[in-house]
């Protein structure tokens, strides 16, 4: 590789789309993202325990051509692991940051879903957020990776985290939805952020998220929509957005 530092990360947030954007922007020209997804780099708490970090490993991972114009990678993890923003600052404190928020009650059950299908979860919906607090004390002080349903959700602190690292103008914020909805649109919006052109032709892509057993049933919704309100609400204030059909 060369002495280009990867300059993109895409932190955020997990079952919020990254795949999808991930996919995009590997149809861009100018575009060098990680051999895998997720290089899981930032979050390894092995390559920090001292302060002379080996970036080879990282740079491993990445194309060692020079037609690219940018570098980057997709680990949605990032923005959640307490620990990454300023281990991402440290290393290139240039570095543009893509976060995807997805309405917090939705991605909190994708999340419980996913785990499930892993067969790394044996607890219900209901009784895994519930006991959700004491089962994540035995990572402590880290935080769980697995059972982090409704921690990974509060998205203010984390959003708070990013931004006491990098600037406002460092970091692009969307809906998961918008990506969904308006792919054209909202990756004209990434690519502009990351000082590129824009994709000739967007073909709308149908990342399979898996199937849910069943929906969540009315206790479990509004038990969340109780724990999320006020969240959601500085989450609004914070951003500028409406996100009122996050709480319906």
């Amino acid at each position: 590789m060369t002495d280009t530092k990867v300059n993109f990360m895409i932190v955020g947030t997990q079952k919020g789309g990254t795949t999808a954007l991930d996919a995009y922007l590997r149809m861009h020209p100018d575009v060098s993202l990680s051999q895998v997804k997720e290089t899981h780099f930032f979050d390894t708490e092995e390559y920090f325990k001292t302060d002379s970090v080996d970036y080879d490993i990282y740079h491993n991972f990445f194309d060692t051509g020079s037609k690219y114009k940018i570098r980057g990678e997709a680990t949605p993890i990032y923005m959640y692991w307490q620990d990454t923003p300023r281990r991402i600052w440290s290393y290139n404190p240039n570095t543009k940051i893509i976060v995807l928020l997805r309405n917090p009650i939705g991605r909190a059950y994708s999340h419980w879903n996913m785990e499930r299908s892993r067969n790394a979860e044996s607890l219900s919906f209901w009784d895994a957020i519930r006991q959700e607090q004491e089962r994540c004390r035995v990572a402590l002080p880290l935080q769980h990776r697995v059972y982090s349903y409704i921690d990974r959700s509060l998205y203010a602190e984390q959003l708070r985290r990013l931004w006491r690292y990098f600037p406002k103008s460092q970091v692009l914020v969307l809906h998961t939805k918008a990506l969904r909805l308006f792919p054209r649109d909202t990756l004209e919006q990434v690519c502009q952020f990351l000082d590129i052109p824009a994709l000739r032709t967007v073909v709308p892509l149908q990342i399979h998220e898996g199937n849910y057993s069943r929906e969540m049933n009315i206790q479990e919704k509004l038990f969340l929509q109780e724990f999320f309100y006020f969240d959601i609400k500085t989450v609004e204030k914070m951003l500028g957005w409406d996100c009122s059909m996050w709480l319906k």
